[in-house]
């Protein structure tokens, strides 16, 4: 990877808003511009993103405990907004929204990481037991992107440090997002075949902006910080009310 090296042009700043972005196009897809599939191909890119960032994030944070909180609290505030643009409620519980995904990925993170400072044979315990039951309780508090999302967070955190790390990424993202998880189908034709592939399976493709990453925040300004916070609830509010009040 040494030659993929000069393309390290990416700071988290720069991912951040190229997800967001990948997520508003997916949003869109769903609310105000059905039909155009194209657009929800490009969302499957977000999610992966904001998993890594979520890693990254969590190793580089002066405070755990502020972390969560303030993932915990915007997840609290985007409920509501995202049930508006994926049920048309207020209340649909059969659904929660990503940031609880990530809340519980995060206090896994934290068991796995108390491991890590233990040695190898407690490290492997951990991130065993984190696998378990962060799958489990992201299924059944059937957050977005469900365990499976859990696991995403994990990949990028267990192999953040090894050296060949983008082949275990690979191997990860492949099992998670390309065999683990169902969902639309894509139709490919080539060279007069036509392939099915699952649609998801398209978040692989996340790994090569994530891979331009070159390590360094980009903007430490808090209202930046927090407005990428605030898009989450922001944008899914105002679609639900271009559906509502524009387009009903």
């Amino acid at each position: 990877m040494k030659s993929f090296s000069k393309l390290k042009c990416l700071d988290s700043f720069q991912l951040k808003l190229l997800a967001m972005l990948f997520m508003l196009c997916d949003h869109m897809w769903g609310t105000i511009v059905p039909g155009n599939q194209w657009m929800t191909i490009i969302g499957r890119l977000a999610f992966p993103i904001f998993a890594f960032e979520i890693t990254e994030g969590f190793i580089k944070t002066t405070s755990f405990k502020k972390y969560l909180g303030r993932l915990f609290l915007f997840a609290l505030i985007s409920e509501i907004p995202f049930n508006l643009m994926f049920s048309g409620t207020i209340l649909y519980p059969f659904d929660q929204n990503v940031l609880f995904t990530f809340c519980i990925a995060l206090i896994f993170l934290r068991f796995m990481q108390w491991g890590k400072g233990k040695n190898i044979f407690i490290y492997l315990f951990t991130i065993l037991i984190s696998c378990i039951l962060g799958f489990i309780l992201g299924s059944l508090c059937m957050t977005d992107f469900s365990g499976y999302g859990v696991l995403t967070v994990f990949v990028f955190y267990i192999f953040h440090d090894q050296k060949y790390n983008w082949i275990f990424q690979l191997a990860g993202m492949l099992c998670i997002h390309a065999y683990l998880m169902t969902g639309m189908i894509l139709i490919l034709p080539l060279a007069g075949h036509v392939f099915e592939i699952s649609q998801q399976s398209v978040a692989v493709l996340s790994l090569l902006f994530i891979w331009m990453y070159n390590g360094k925040p980009g903007t430490k300004n808090r209202t930046l910080r927090t407005l990428c916070y605030a898009f989450y609830p922001a944008h899914m509010l105002i679609l639900s009310l271009i559906v509502i009040y524009v387009l009903h």
